[in-house]
């Protein structure tokens, strides 16, 4: 047997956190001298030890790891709990890393307020096109509800339409439509010259001609976007405007690196 120093170095804990876990019935030692009240324990008890770090770090109390072992799990189902867990882990690290992208956007924008010239705005007519499109529907507006849905939108069009055989013709164009209740029905689609097809798997639509327009080019990832819509938001007040809908965006530039993209904001206006 192993004294409660031996013990906790060999399990790598503390050795008052192992005489805790004795007065809560976790883990009692195997042994207790009469006479000195000194602590032993066996080899095997790391067994119990193991289950019970694993579980604790499961972010489970130590009254429900308690229980959970004197039910006597097993291997199988500890490592089906750890496997859940860690996916939960993954997904909070995931979405904290989102938010922390948002974060430093807000800030970015933040330290460009008044230092992009609404002298970029240009206001003009946008003619028709026709457009081929997938949908799907976003929490809200937001950006962080926004990406996660039409970024694997395009990522499937493409594809749908080589298998088609139907060729771009020109830009990629992103436009929206606001739900009563909040969502936002996303479009990713891109110019085409096909005619509409029941064998298509995605829509062929043809949207119209915005009068008036109100148009601002965005350079670089699509996440810094909100400091453009500020400046273009900025420039239809000052200028006695009022914003139509959702703005289209259209792709100009793609490369593979986002910091390289080019983008023109249309957002249709009118005075009064």
């Amino acid at each position: 047997m192993f004294s409660i120093g031996d013990f906790a170095q060999l399990g790598r804990v503390s050795v008052r956190m192992l005489r805790h876990y004795d007065a809560l019935g976790l883990l009692p030692p195997a042994h207790v001298d009469p006479a000195s009240g000194y602590r032993f324990y066996r080899a095997s008890q790391l067994s119990r030890l193991n289950r019970v770090i694993a579980l604790k770090d499961l972010g489970l109390t130590l009254q429900q790891v308690r229980e959970i072992l004197d039910e006597e799990v097993t291997v199988a189902e500890l490592h089906g709990m750890v496997r859940l867990r860690r996916a939960e882990l993954e997904e909070r690290i995931a979405a904290d890393s989102a938010r922390l992208l948002r974060i430093e956007a807000r800030l970015r924008m933040i330290e460009r307020e008044g230092h992009m010239s609404v002298e970029e705005v240009v206001v003009k007519r946008v003619a028709p096109i026709r457009l081929a499109e997938i949908s799907a529907v976003a929490a809200s507006y937001a950006p962080e509800d926004i990406g996660p849905v039409i970024q694997p939108l395009y990522g499937e069009l493409f594809p749908r339409l080589e298998r088609a055989g139907v060729a771009p013709s020109g830009y990629g164009v992103a436009h929206y439509e606001q739900a009563a209740d909040g969502t936002v029905v996303v479009h990713a689609g891109v110019e085409v010259t096909a005619e509409p097809s029941e064998r298509h798997d995605f829509a062929i639509v043809d949207l119209p001609a915005v009068e008036t327009a109100a148009t601002i080019i965005h350079r670089g990832a699509m996440d810094g976007v909100e400091s453009t819509y500020q400046t273009l938001a900025h420039w239809i007040e000052e200028q006695g405007y009022r914003s139509l809908g959702l703005a289209r965006e259209v792709t100009l530039e793609c490369p593979a690196d986002e910091d390289g993209w080019v983008t023109e904001l249309q957002l249709a206006v009118t005075t009064g």
